[in-house]
Order: C-alpha cells, then structure tokens, then sequence
C-alpha cells in the first residue's frame, strides 16, 4: 500500500512534466514559425534620377563625395554591367516594375498617359512580393505612370505611396502638391513651376517618410522602393550640402535660359551638381542607419541603382565630372553612358562583401530575383532572368541573357540598341525619310564606343539585326514603328 502511495503522486508528476513538455514544444514550434516568417528579408530598392555610372565614389568618381553609398558597396556586391530599361524615365522604370524591355513593354518613351494600364498584363513587382506576405510601398516619384491615372500607385500594386505622381512635377524640389496615397497634399508655400523655389524641400519630405516607413513596418516583411528625385534637374541643393564644394570649380552660371528655362536658375551649377549627389549619398546613409538602430539591417537586401544616364539640364554639364564614366553618352543616349548604370546589392549572409559582378544584366531582371527572394513563381511572358544565382555567388548556375535590347524614340529620330556578348549594334532611324544609320563595336575592346566596325564586322552586324528585328513587337501606342 506504501509503495501504490508513493507512485501515484510520482506518476502525477510525470504526467504534468508530459503535459508542460507538449506545451513547450507547442509554444517553441509557434515562435520557429513567427521566427521564420520574420526572417524574410526586407527588401529596400533606392532608385537614383539621373545618376550616371561615374557619379559614385564606388565607381571611379574622384571629387564627389560618397562615402555612404561606396560603403554599401563595400559590405555588398557592385555590379559593373548592368543596365536601365531605358535611357529616360518612364520606359526604365516601366521595366523595372514588369519585367519586360521596351520592344515587348507598353511603356517607350516619357510622355503623359503613358501609365501603366490597369489590366492583369500589367502586373509590378510589388503584386509579386505582396502576394508573398510583404507589405509594399513607394516613396518620391512614382514609377508607374505619369499622373493621376489608371496607372496610379496603389492601383498597381503597392499598398502606400508617398510623393510625386507626375514625372513633369517631379523637375521641381518645391512642389506645389504631392500625394499620400490618392489624396493631394498641397504645399501653397511652394512655387511650383512659376519660381522653383519655396520653403518645403521634397527630399526632405520623402527620407523622413521613409525612415518613418521602416520604423512602422519593422515587425512584418516590407518592401520599400525609395525612389528619390535625386539629382535630377532642377539643379538645386540644401546649402548643408553646398558648401563643401562651393568654390572649389570654376562655374558659368545658368540663367534658364531656351529649352531649358523651366529649370530655374542655377548660379554655381557645378557645385550644386556635387552638392546633389552628396545629399542622396546622406539619405542612403540614413537609411542604412535606421535599419542598425532597429536591428533590420542583417534581415534587409538593400538595392541601389539608376534609372538612366546623366542628364544635362539646368546648367548640369555630365563630362565635368565624367559622370558617365569610361563610357559615350548621357540621357536620352543609347550609347553605354545613356544606359549603363550603378547598381549595388547588399544582403548580409548571402552577398559576398566586397565582391565584383561582371554578369550582363538589366532592369527586367529585377522583378524575377525579387519573386526568387521572396519565393514565389515569376511570370513566364518577361524577358527578366533572375540574378539569384548571381547573388548567392552561383555563377555557373546563373543563366546568361542572349541578347538585351532597347528602343527610344526623340523628336525625328528613333533609336534602337542590341547587345550580345561582348558586341552592341546601334540603329539610327529618321523617322520621317526612314533613312537608316547602323554602328557596330566591341564593348570589351572598345567601351567608349568610339570604334564603328560596321563595315569590317558584316557578320556579326547581320547577326545583331536579325535579333533586333525579332526583338521587337507593335505598341498599342501611336508612335514610331520600327
């Protein structure tokens, strides 16, 4: 009787350590799959305006200053072949948000109504990574159409916006009105176009936006595709930012004078320029500094890159401080400085610090890579191939473009470019005679694009041709048909 007394309690006991077990393993199991759920990186996609291939430290700038975007470089991976989907605004970055270059895209050129439209063939990343489990939003100029349109920001995919919905209104730091969602924002203390001046400074605006973002989204996947005004004409810049280069260069200053008059003025342009890529290298850095201070920083991709070459507006001169690099051409160019552009990517655990990438790449890849992070199925009617392989350190995984391809049409002239290899064949139409140009060089050999093989190379050339001509697909828009 002694004994059945003493086992009873005992088996009690063991029953409750059973019971306290199963509910420890329970709980530890929920919390692995909060905790594998929160792992999910962030992902942060910085979009420059108009910063050429030569404006960054990290890529051989020798008097700008950019210490926080060249250390981003140096804990990720720096790209030395990548490209914008196109050589202006809303073509880029219509490919960037669909995953398809400008002979298939609805989007070629900059011009009003020219959004994306609202139908399922137009799905953006952002529908992608929200359909992943990530929260999306954009801040600064949208990327998804040119005014308040069927191709407005949150009808495409992305839960918050915050900033510029027409590209023309983005010319000025002193807007007259923004937009938070569908709702105007005005700023009556602004001028607008009338005197591109006023008391509320854009940029401004947009990095405290964003940092509030972030610290709001902490607890749950984000993705935020910042994308800054920064430094697109007009030329302009807080004078914290100005100072450090104000006399240091010779300047002619710009009265707004011709095509270029809605800019504003600009009395020491150079300086302005420096100052204008600095104060966006600040904002990266507070960016960066916001995820350390919340403990993102080791679950969060961060992207860079530049949604075109140079542009010489507002005074802006690009061969003043070879922003376009080694290479030919600036905005509105398809010569390698009007398209290639910086594109970085840190993502710690994964990315290589330090590392180089030599991989041939374009803005129609960055829609299947981030459906690759975020692990969903990318669309199969893009011309995108992700770049995951290529971040992981994979490369002989990584699967190689057979060609890219662009087309822009300016004034009397359409444009078209293919690379291939190491070869890039150019053709130059006019598109009221149809007299047509072609130019033929090897980016290896030649990167300043100053050697025209055409007449030597006829192989080759025919090659290209054949290729462009398949590349190539009618728009629904009434433009110039190649």
């Amino acid at each position: 009787m002694k004994t059945k007394n003493i086992q009873k309690p005992m088996l009690t006991r063991l029953f409750t350590y059973a019971l306290l077990g199963c509910l420890v393993t329970g709980v530890m199991a929920c919390n692995a799959s909060n905790c594998e759920k929160k792992q999910r990186p962030n992902i942060i996609y910085i979009l420059a305006d108009d910063l050429g291939y030569g404006d960054l430290g990290c890529y051989g700038q020798e008097v700008i200053k950019t210490p926080q975007i060249d250390k981003l470089a140096g804990q990720g991976m720096r790209f030395t072949d990548h490209y914008a989907g196109s050589t202006v605004c809303a073509p880029s970055r219509g490919a960037l948000m669909t995953g398809q270059h400008t002979g298939h895209a609805y989007i070629r050129m900059n011009d009003k109504g020219l959004e994306l439209r609202k139908n399922p063939d137009d799905i953006t990343v952002g529908k992608y990574l929200q359909d992943a489990g990530y929260h999306t939003a954009m801040i600064g100029k949208a990327c998804t159409g040119c005014d308040n349109t069927p191709g407005h920001v949150n009808q495409k995919d992305f839960d918050y916006f915050f900033g510029y919905l027409g590209h023309g209104q983005a010319h000025t730091y002193f807007p007259k009105f923004l937009h938070r969602n569908e709702k105007q924002i005005n700023y009556p203390n602004n001028g607008g176009e009338e005197t591109w001046r006023g008391e509320t400074y854009s940029s401004d605006l947009f990095i405290g936006e964003a940092l509030g973002y972030i610290e709001n989204k902490k607890d749950e996947p984000f993705f935020l595709l910042y994308s800054s005004p920064l430094p697109h004409a007009q030329v302009w810049a807080p004078e914290e930012f100005e100072k450090e280069y104000k006399g240091k260069f010779e300047e002619e200053p710009f009265t707004g004078r011709g095509k270029n008059k809605h800019y504003g003025t600009s009395l020491t342009p150079h300086a302005t320029t420096a100052a204008m890529i600095s104060r966006l290298d600040w904002e990266v850095g507070q960016i960066m500094a916001k995820l350390e201070s919340l403990g993102l920083a080791d679950n969060t991709i961060i992207m860079f890159s530049s949604d075109n070459g140079p542009h010489e507006e507002g005074g802006r001169k690009p061969e003043f401080f070879k922003s376009s690099g080694p290479f030919r051409g600036i905005k509105r160019d398809l010569y390698e400085g009007g398209i290639r552009v910086p594109f970085i990517v840190k993502w710690p655990g994964t990315v290589k610090p330090g590392s180089t990438s030599h991989h041939v790449s374009a803005f129609w890849d960055i829609l299947p890579t981030m459906a690759d992070i975020a692990g969903v199925d990318s669309p199969q009617n893009i011309d995108g191939i992700s770049l995951l392989p290529t971040l992981k350190g994979h490369n002989k995984k990584q699967v190689e473009h057979d060609y890219l391809y662009w087309e822009f049409k300016k004034l009397k002239n359409g444009k078209r470019a293919l690379r291939k290899d190491d070869w890039k064949l150019l053709q130059f139409t006019n598109t009221k005679s149809g007299k047509v140009h072609y130019e033929l060089y090897n980016l290896v050999d030649d990167p300043a694009e100053s050697n025209n093989l055409i007449q030597q190379e006829s192989k080759i050339a025919a090659e290209l041709k054949a290729l462009m001509k398949g590349a190539y697909s009618e728009s629904e828009l009434k433009m110039f048909r190649f």
